[in-house]
């Protein structure tokens, strides 16, 4: 249903390996927006430390950590109830229950109306949790570069080459949040059509995701199927395509609907962190189809990602 690629023959392999490796990616995204990567070089005991040093700012005292506290598209402290993902389909629902610290891209280029928003500087809570900034800031970097690598592989997927996708990410934008899902003596009882992140699509290219197993966890949209577990494979991350890839290819890859269920009545205080990255492209690229059976209007890649951050805020 979702396969697992290892990426090694990709990067290391002879070109019959590489089609081989895009070809099996193009058949996986064809189905379900999904996938599973291995060998893509992040170590566990990586993405181990990012959670140790997430955790500790989670724990701090509700009041410390409002002195973080931003809107979404902001860099800092997502508080619960700040946003709620169904609204990015225009599905009215409760709040998402999480919290989330946010960083992304931060190097400005120069234009301020662009820096103001999609190249904030990040904030660190240097003094409540000390190591955050010192592990977060290279799993960021990792990430970047494991985006493009992906990006390279759907460039040659999708028969355009390997450079296709990567020619509009010479200073992409781009964001990590580290969410925590809490159980119920955190977060409260969860009100009917309430989830952890309720169902939507991602709004970017690729999204890289390393979660954690549980049974309120990820559930993928399988057309023809419906809701489903989201396999979990040890080491391996999950990726999936957001709405500008969808829209890039036509819909021949799918935009992958999901949601994280609230935490399961059988275990209420089952305590989950994902780090999940969401890569895009340059400001204000023109994102139109290239392949694939709908022929969307172009959009101006910025406006479009700015207007679903809008839909999901509360």
């Amino acid at each position: 249903m979702i396969p697992t690629i290892d990426l090694d023959p990709w990067l290391t392999g002879t070109p019959a390996q590489q089609a081989t490796t895009a070809a099996a990616v193009d058949a996986a995204l064809r189905e379900a927006g999904f996938l599973l990567v291995t060998g893509h070089g992040v170590s566990s005991a990586e993405r181990r430390t990012v959670r140790e040093a997430a955790r500790e700012f989670f724990a701090l005292p509700a009041p410390v950590k409002q002195r973080y506290c931003v809107s979404v598209g902001g860099r800092g402290w997502l508080a619960q109830g700040a946003e709620a993902n169904a609204y990015a389909e225009g599905t009215p629902s409760p709040p998402d229950l999480k919290e989330s610290w946010t960083v992304g891209a931060d190097a400005p280029v120069g234009d301020a109306a662009i820096d103001a928003f999609w190249f904030q500087p990040n904030r660190w809570p240097s003094a409540e949790a000390p190591a955050l900034q010192s592990v977060v800031e290279p799993y960021l970097a990792r990430m970047r570069a494991l985006s493009d690598e992906i990006l390279r592989l759907l460039g040659a997927a999708l028969g355009q080459g390997p450079s296709f996708f990567t020619d509009h990410t010479r200073h992409p934008t781009y964001t990590l949040n580290i969410n925590w899902y809490p159980g119920v003596s955190v977060v409260g009882a969860p009100e009917p059509g309430q989830f952890r992140i309720g169902p939507h699509t991602d709004f970017g290219t690729v999204t890289l995701l390393d979660r954690e197993p549980g049974l309120g966890g990820l559930q993928i949209d399988i057309p023809g199927e419906g809701w489903v577990d989201a396999p979990f494979v040890p080491d391996a991350l999950t990726v999936n395509i957001g709405d500008l890839m969808a829209r890039w290819t036509g819909d021949r890859w799918r935009s992958g609907r999901h949601r994280v269920l609230p935490p399961p009545a059988d275990a209420p205080e089952e305590d989950l962190m994902s780090l999940v990255f969401f890569y895009e492209c340059d400001p204000h690229t023109r994102v139109s189809p290239v392949a694939g059976p709908v022929a969307y209007e172009a959009v101006d890649s910025s406006e479009y990602l700015r207007s679903k951050l809008e839909a999901i805020s509360m």
